[in-house]
């Protein structure tokens, strides 16, 4: 529904006025999706808000994989992972979108698929709470637990490439190295208590992080939070750009959809997936 939504108001939007217009963001391109090739492969959770307003980021994910010797693909019976139902505490509706995932996902699991990547740290938290979620449901509570095993941020599975990695000559000569700032999502750093693997892979890549006092701290986007709480939610955002943009990055990266789109509002400087800065370097071999 957002996707179909935000399709009809992108077509329209060059005939709004502007206090409309800023409302609605521009279209962004997909980029190239490589065709299964490899003998690995590994499942992708599209999401439900990331496909329409950024899809580039999980092509680009796609991308960097296949040059790893991984294939990324889709369960197009998956959707939301439940997480904006669970926050409202609509506890039925997150957890049947729970189980039509799981229905999409187990028999790719039974063909072999090596993991369920997540590009979205936000939705990282709630697959990888399926097992306990379900942990009840007669039906559900063994296969819930498979996915939840199976589940992992793409900067977990990249880790585990790092030599892969290195060993592409566009990671072994590179130019100057652009200035970024790093935002470690809530989600990924405190939800799933992964830290320092983004920022190993920029570095990897040529990227000098600059120094972010209270890494720590939400952004204030949190899901429903900035809706429901815009107050709280724009102070937080002001404070976090802040300190974003204190060491003077020329860009700004994070791991979730929900963060990035909340501090972009709130920024001159741009705001990216981290994942499509590391495709772009490999891109430039």
């Amino acid at each position: 529904l957002f996707n179909t939504a935000l399709k009809l108001g992108q077509s329209v939007r060059g005939l709004m006025p502007a206090f409309l217009k800023a409302g609605i963001p521009a279209s962004e391109a997909a980029g190239n999706w490589p065709q299964p090739r490899h003998a690995r492969r590994m499942l992708v959770l599209q999401g439900c808000v990331q496909p329409g307003l950024k899809p580039n980021i999980n092509s680009a994910t796609a991308r960097v994989l296949d040059r790893v010797g991984i294939s990324l693909i889709a369960a197009p019976d998956a959707g939301c992972c439940g997480a904006l139902a669970h926050h409202l505490n609509d506890t039925d509706a997150g957890l049947d979108a729970a189980r039509r995932n799981i229905d999409a996902w187990i028999p790719h699991l039974d063909a072999g698929v090596e993991a369920i990547v997540m590009t979205a740290s936000g939705c990282g938290v709630m697959v990888k709470d399926y097992g306990w979620l379900l942990r009840d449901d007669a039906a559900y509570a063994e296969k819930a637990a498979r996915v939840s095993a199976a589940t992992q941020d793409i900067s977990e599975i990249l880790v585990a490439e790092r030599t892969a990695l290195a060993s592409l000559s566009a990671l072994r000569s590179q130019p100057s190295a652009k200035k970024i700032a790093y935002h470690p999502p809530c989600t990924l750093q405190h939800g799933q208590k992964l830290t320092g693997g983004v920022e190993a892979l920029l570095t990897d890549a040529g990227f000098e992080l600059t120094p972010v006092a209270e890494k720590h701290l939400c952004c204030g986007s949190a899901g429903t939070y900035s809706i429901l709480q815009p107050e709280i939610a724009n102070q937080l955002k002001a404070r976090k750009v802040g300190n974003l943009q204190a060491g003077q990055p020329e860009l700004i990266a994070t791991a979730n959809i929900g963060c990035l789109t909340h501090l972009q509002s709130g920024s001159n400087i741009p705001v990216r997936h981290w994942v499509e800065l590391l495709d772009e370097v490999l891109a430039a071999s």
